[in-house]
């Protein structure tokens, strides 16, 4: 049964969990907030949908990219370069991101008579996201349940797992990821550097996949 919303980015988590739960997804949406990398996440999550005949709306939050702010929202230049670990990639927070998306996709879902929206969060995010914590999604879904007629809930499978664990879901459908975007800098390939790229590179090799990406280095 179609019953799901899920918020897709285009980049290797939010890919995996719409191929893996394609069944089950009856809508997507992808917002822009205008980070460096938006026009490259957007295309992939549109060539996906679009794929799995799954209805796809792009919602536009510049709202964010005007008031907020995070590294991600400020150039290429502005994105520090390390592991994710490292103190210095806490400036790619951009303040309680998910909980607006998670919001917005709430109530489409409860416009569509839909009943739950997914998201593809996981353990790696944790350490500098808190948005992305299972301690927040957990009162978010009990605040959207108690907010909706619907009882719309959050469905997050991959909040205690890993990224590589991700990586290994797709490498068990015959997913390519050639055709997800991670990048935070936004260029003409992958800058092989920055915090997400770092993590790419790791989740692929020890997932056992070729890594298919192009990088600058």
């Amino acid at each position: 049964m179609k019953d799901a919303l899920i918020v897709v980015s285009g980049g290797m988590d939010s890919i995996t969990l719409l191929n893996e739960f394609k069944d089950e997804i009856a809508m997507a949406v992808t917002f822009n907030y205008g980070s460096n990398h938006a026009e490259k996440e957007i295309g992939f999550a549109k060539l996906h949908c679009e794929r799995l005949g799954i209805k796809h709306l792009i919602i536009p939050l510049e709202f964010m990219h005007q008031y907020f702010k995070s590294s991600l929202l400020e150039g290429a230049d502005a994105i520090p370069e390390g592991h994710y670990a490292d103190e210095n990639m806490k400036s790619t927070v951009v303040p309680f991101r998910n909980g607006i998306m998670l919001a917005i996709a709430c109530g489409l879902a409860e416009s569509n008579n839909l009943h739950r929206v997914m998201i593809a969060n996981h353990s790696g995010d944790h350490a500098i996201y808190p948005d992305c914590r299972k301690e927040f999604v957990d009162a978010m879904s009990d605040a959207m349940k108690k907010g909706t007629y619907e009882g719309v809930e959050i469905f997050a499978p991959y909040t205690n797992i890993s990224k590589t664990d991700i990586a290994k879901r797709g490498k068990a459908i015959g997913l390519n990821y050639a055709e997800t975007w991670s990048c935070y800098k936004g260029g003409e390939k992958h800058c092989g550097k920055c915090g997400t790229c770092v993590e790419r590179k790791e989740a692929l090799r020890d997932a056992g996949i070729d890594d298919p990406t192009e990088y600058e280095e």
